[in-house]
């Protein structure tokens, strides 16, 4: 809100009178206006109508009266921060400019009045953005009871506000599932994690601590419903799965591009051209980040041509030593070199005569190889090292990179005219955070690609793994998630896949978040187990660390229903 100054405040309907006047004169004067009394232009009280009022007239003279000095305060004087210096000082306040003109007077009672009227002009406002906004918002004070709970809130819990509003939040949630308590309890704001509040209910929240001079006074909560999506997800993971038992079953061998998973517009459009261009013999530059797949597309694009019966033969440019590359390239003569095979040897380019060379990470050729690459692929021909005999070679080339070829000519690491000769068909594969719609298909085919291999039964995800796989970069791509998934795989031990099994990078994105299976073992820890069903307390603590808190899982795992858990919990004082 702007601030509030004293000359919005003040009231301008003012006299200035000399101090030898009559009370009896003054309070004629003031039944209409406030006096400010002077002598010699020296301001030594004010009389308001509100005092007039209970005033008897009197002969006496005003400057024979005992007067309070009222407070001489400048006009642009912000409102608020005169009321915190002068908070136990309720005199008149004279308004005067800095020329000495008296502008108008702030009287107590017209102080409290404008404060009370910016407060409801605030909470109005305020008011006025819980119902707008598109979240769920719940504020709580310093002691857990919700003083403000928004009609997106009552609609997502089915909880009205007369029911809630004055009531501590912890009589209508689990208090181990409340983020917006932990929030009172340790002071760390909450930003765009997951949370799941009841069992049914997802959400993704943000949530910040009231502070106050220091103290946290309550806390407001903003959660978006993503339910939906999280059961939209599972249904499309459960889709995927099937989608993906009918490829197996069908011949993948009539279409290449089969093994390149995924149905979002940016993939779907660079296989597009990736099968436009296949059956032609134009040189390919494949480019995209670190994991995307360039060498899945080259093999799929050499498989959808007319050279599929022929070698495909790839080779890394920053992998062979430079020493040895233009050897590995194109090959030597007998006794070329020492170490050499008599009969000398074919290079990579040679036995991919007929068929197609890949060169990926191009950009790693040193540059004095690029010039006899170049003439390969304007001539077809070249020599083996320590050869004379120039040897004509049919290979079409795709070559790939992840680095920026544009900034690599104008640094003159990389040649222009063989820039150009790569680039005749130009293919740029999308990263994995451009195509997250993708991810639920690539899990669900990683995931039954290593529980085959691992001989493991297939696991049910917790939804908290998708949500945070959707708001992970994905810097190393599908090469990157693939990893997570072998590594969940490994780990993973019972029927359920949890977030305790994700590496840092992932499971950091909910650290700020409670964990409701903390305070239960810290119960059990600090607490003198002589109960005689201590064995089975235990038992059902260790299962909810292992599915991270998660009672449904947790339940399947214990073999009873979640209600007979939810008892057993509350038995043995546990929620």
């Amino acid at each position: 809100m702007k601030s509030l100054s004293l000359s919005l405040v003040m009231d301008q309907n003012v006299l200035v009178i000399p101090d030898n006047q009559t009370l009896q004169t003054a309070l004629e004067k003031a039944s209409t206006h406030h006096l400010i009394i002077v002598t010699e232009s020296q301001v030594i009280g004010v009389l308001t109508t509100e005092q007039a009022a209970l005033i008897s007239p009197s002969s006496q003279l005003l400057h024979n009266l005992q007067w309070i000095p009222p407070l001489i305060i400048a006009p642009e004087m912000d409102t608020i921060a005169f009321c915190q210096e002068h908070l136990h000082d309720l005199r008149p306040i004279v308004v005067r400019s800095t020329s000495g003109e008296i502008l108008g007077i702030v009287t107590p009672t017209l102080l409290i009045e404008s404060l009370f009227n910016s407060w409801k002009i605030i909470n109005t406002f305020f008011d006025t953005l819980l119902d707008t906004v598109n979240e769920a918002i719940a504020v709580v004070t310093q002691d857990g009871v919700v003083s403000h709970w928004n009609s997106k809130a009552q609609a997502m819990y089915s909880i009205a506000d007369q029911s809630i509003i004055g009531k501590p939040i912890s009589n209508f949630f689990e208090r181990t599932a409340l983020a917006t308590l932990s929030i009172l309890d340790e002071g760390r704001p909450i930003r765009q994690a997951y949370h799941r509040p009841r069992p049914e209910t997802h959400v993704q929240i943000n949530a910040s601590p009231v502070i106050l001079a220091g103290e946290i006074i309550g806390a407001i909560s903003a959660e978006q419903d993503i339910t939906q999506v999280v059961r939209l997800n599972e249904e499309l993971s459960n889709a995927s799965s099937l989608l993906l038992d009918l490829k197996q079953k069908t011949d993948p061998a009539k279409d290449p591009f089969t093994r390149i998973i995924g149905k979002s517009h940016p993939i779907q459009r660079t296989i597009s051209i990736a099968r436009k261009v296949a059956g032609s013999e134009a040189t390919i530059l494949i480019t995209g980040e670190s994991g995307v797949g360039k060498e899945l597309f080259a093999q799929a694009i050499h498989k959808d041509s007319p050279r599929a019966t022929k070698p495909f033969i790839a080779v890394n440019c920053g992998a062979i030593p430079i020493a040895l590359f233009e050897s590995e390239l194109f090959g030597y003569k007998g006794g070329a070199f020492t170490g050499a095979e008599r009969k000398g040897k074919p290079g990579k380019m040679e036995l991919a005569h007929g068929g197609t060379l890949f060169l990926d990470e191009i950009g790693e050729l040193p540059i004095q190889l690029q010039v006899k690459l170049l003439r390969v692929l304007q001539d077809k021909c070249f020599y083996r090292v320590g050869g004379t005999e120039p040897i004509t070679v049919d290979t079409r080339i795709i070559a790939a990179t992840n680095r920026d070829l544009d900034k690599m000519i104008k640094s003159g690491d990389f040649r222009e005219d063989l820039y150009y000769r790569l680039n005749v068909i130009a293919l740029e594969i999308p990263p994995l955070r451009q195509r997250t719609e993708d991810i639920p298909d690539l899990l669900q085919s990683f995931l039954k690609e290593f529980t085959i291999k691992y001989k493991k039964p297939i696991p049910i995800l917790d939804p908290e793994i998708m949500i945070n796989f959707l708001k992970y970069d994905w810097p190393g791509n599908i090469r990157e998630l693939r990893n997570v998934i072998e590594r969940l795989a490994i780990l993973a031990e019972g029927k359920m896949l949890n977030s305790q099994y994700l590496p840092p990078q992932l499971s950091s994105l909910n650290y700020d978040l409670p964990s409701p299976v903390t305070s239960l073992a810290s119960q059990i820890i600090h607490r003198n187990l002589h109960h005689e069903d201590s064995g089975e307390m235990k038992r059902i603590v260790i299962t909810l660390e292992k599915t991270n808190g998660n009672k449904t899982a947790a339940a399947r795992l214990l073999g009873i229903s979640r209600g007979t858990l939810y008892y057993k919990l509350k038995q043995y004082g546990l929620v």
